[in-house]
């Protein structure tokens, strides 16, 4: 039997010419700016304008592309040979699916076409469910796809075993190495959302959440932890509180940060630029101090683990609610893509 695995993500310009374009993908999703066509599609490409030169120099700082491919790439081949080593009487075969940049959904399922597989599993690299991440991914698939196998799609993992071990591991290496400090707050800083988002039942923010409490029981000799949120753009109310809110808190009390990027597991502008230069910067002039930054996980084992286990579990059910029966949508935030609400 052949299988087929789609890792979706959110894709990052390849180089400078890429940023504008990527933008406009970007802000021309109707998830992300939710008015119609008419307008939507103008104001992405006056956005896209208006953030180019800022997104430009952000990229610069990364050496002028974004990383969120190749380190996609890695979890691929990490991915597919742990299948490969559980399940070796299937052909396995990974690909990546970029949103709004390549290797975008069309070239992707034309590849995926041509393999011919029995069995198709969809599995984000979101580990907490949105209407504006996995929702997307999967809708832009579907429109994508005609080729043959059944297809299984995993909605998230948000309290996965391994994906909770991955964190703590880089949380507490970064601790440790840091000299044990005992005046360090955990930020788990995840990308922010339109509050209006989060109250049409969206349920990404109880998840990140979930991931947080999950993560912070892995760490006792951390008790000190918040959650928090970054990234606003935009004039709309946004979830909170936000980093930023929480790193001024942290020096008000006389604490420095440990900031955990706990939506994200892998590298990219957000974290590279925003936590390990903007913030940092923030920090540094507030005097909160020190102000540390665990990894993502990547290519963590544990991580890789998680990630083949809601393969298979897709595959057995037919169906992955959520990996491993642990977690469940409160109903008043069931709007994901298995309807557990």
């Amino acid at each position: 039997m052949k299988l087929a695995v789609v890792l979706f993500n959110l894709g990052g310009p390849d180089g400078p010419e890429a940023v504008k374009p990527f933008l406009t993908n970007l802000f021309s999703d109707p998830a992300i700016i939710s008015l119609p066509g008419i307008v939507r599609l103008p104001l992405a490409r006056m956005i896209a304008s208006g953030r180019e030169d800022t997104a430009k120099a952000n990229y610069a700082i990364m050496g002028g592309a974004s990383p969120l491919l190749p380190e996609t790439k890695r979890q691929a081949e990490a991915l597919q040979t742990a299948l490969t080593a559980a399940r070796p009487e299937l052909e396995t075969r990974v690909f990546i699916s970029m949103r709004y940049w390549k290797p975008f959904a069309d070239q992707t399922a034309r590849e995926v076409a041509e393999f011919a597989p029995d069995q198709v599993v969809l599995l984000p690299l979101y580990p907490q469910f949105s209407t504006t991440t996995t929702a997307s991914s999967l809708k832009d698939w579907a429109r994508a796809y005609r080729g043959p196998g059944a297809s299984h799609a995993v909605c998230c993992y948000p309290t996965a075993p391994g994906l909770v071990e991955a964190h703590a591991r880089a949380i507490s290496q970064t601790w440790l190495k840091a000299g044990r400090p005992d005046n360090v707050r955990l930020l788990f800083s995840a990308h922010g959302l339109p509050e209006k988002v989060i109250k049409a039942g969206d349920p990404y923010q109880v998840q990140v959440e979930a991931t947080a409490r999950a993560v912070a029981e892995l760490l006792p000799e951390l008790p000190d932890w918040s959650v928090c949120y970054q990234s606003r753009v935009g004039r709309l109310k946004w979830i909170g509180p936000s980093t930023d809110e929480a790193i001024r808190q942290a020096a008000a009390d006389g604490q420095g940060v440990l900031v955990s990027p706990i939506a994200f597991v892998s590298e990219h502008v957000e974290t590279l630029v925003e936590l390990d230069h903007e913030y940092a910067e923030l920090a540094r002039t507030l005097g909160c101090a020190p102000y540390l930054r665990a990894p993502t996980p990547t290519i963590d084992g544990a991580l890789i683990d998680t990630l083949a286990a809601a393969t298979l579990e897709a595959l057995g059910r037919g169906a992955a609610p959520a990996p491993f029966g642990t977690w469940r949508c409160p109903a008043a935030h069931g709007k994901c893509a298995c309807k557990m609400g």
